[in-house]
């Protein structure tokens, strides 16, 4: 019972004889019927409601190789006494991040200016994405979606109010805000970007990321020997964060 109810899961356009074939070929002698039957009892629909009824969780799962997400978080200097906001793509597939600009007054030709420098930063590979989530806010005009289509991809808009449903990104705020922002004083708008370039490229080649199996998005450094006696840190952002390697024999 367990094993039919999860292949009905796992795989939403299967119906009672694709399952039923399915358990055959594992060895257990069954019938349709009995795959109908059980379902049935555990009230799960069938194949063509079970394949529409598409959650957002399980349609991020399912698109994650493809989709990028977007988002603005904002940073206050020290001494210019100015908010700063940044905006940045996830590449959702393998956690890598591009941090498209910063600026102090976000508003729709700013934002679409760096949706296509960022298109131009991909080069042939956008044709790899076919989502982009973003939120609602208003610097995402009608210029940005259009920026995006022309390149097939597609707006996938969260619910108004919903921040979880963007949660690669808000993810990734709350990384750099614990690890980065919220213990540095930023100065001013061009020392926010110096320590960005910085911390991004530890986040996209050294730091591990539990959803990659403790691997970096794309690692600039070999595997260590595991009989390796002999590490060196390297300090970033003036020991802020660390990282090791094997020293040198």
């Amino acid at each position: 019972m367990a094993l039919i109810e999860r292949m009905a899961r796992e795989n939403a356009g299967w119906g009672y004889r694709r399952i039923h074939g399915e358990l055959l070929k594992l060895g257990h002698r069954t019938s349709a019927s009995t795959v109908r039957r059980v379902l049935k009892r555990l009230r799960v629909p069938p194949s063509p409601t079970r394949d529409t009824d598409m959650s957002w969780r399980r349609f991020l799962r399912a698109q994650a190789g493809s989709m990028l997400a977007c988002d603005f978080f904002h940073v206050d200097c020290v001494v210019t006494l100015k908010r700063v906001y940044v905006f940045f793509v996830m590449e959702v597939g393998t956690r890598y991040v591009h941090i498209l600009g910063t600026t102090t007054n976000p508003d729709g030709p700013w934002t679409t200016q760096q949706a296509r420098n960022f298109l131009m930063e991909l080069d042939d590979r956008a044709s790899e994405f076919r989502f982009m989530v973003r939120d609602r806010a208003g610097q995402f005009t009608v210029s940005f979606d259009s920026v995006l289509a022309d390149v097939g991809i597609d707006i996938v808009k969260i619910p108004p109010r919903c921040p979880r449903a963007n949660c690669y990104a808000e993810r990734f705020v709350g990384t750099v805000r614990r690890e980065l922002t919220d213990r540095l004083l930023i100065i001013n708008e061009r020392h926010l970007t110096s320590v960005l370039v910085r911390y991004v490229s530890h986040y996209n080649h050294r730091r591990p990321h539990r959803a990659l199996q403790h691997t970096a998005p794309r690692p600039d450094h070999p595997t260590g020997d595991p009989g390796c006696k002999s590490v060196r840190r390297r300090r970033v952002l003036g020991g802020l964060i660390n990282e090791y390697e094997p020293a040198a024999a």
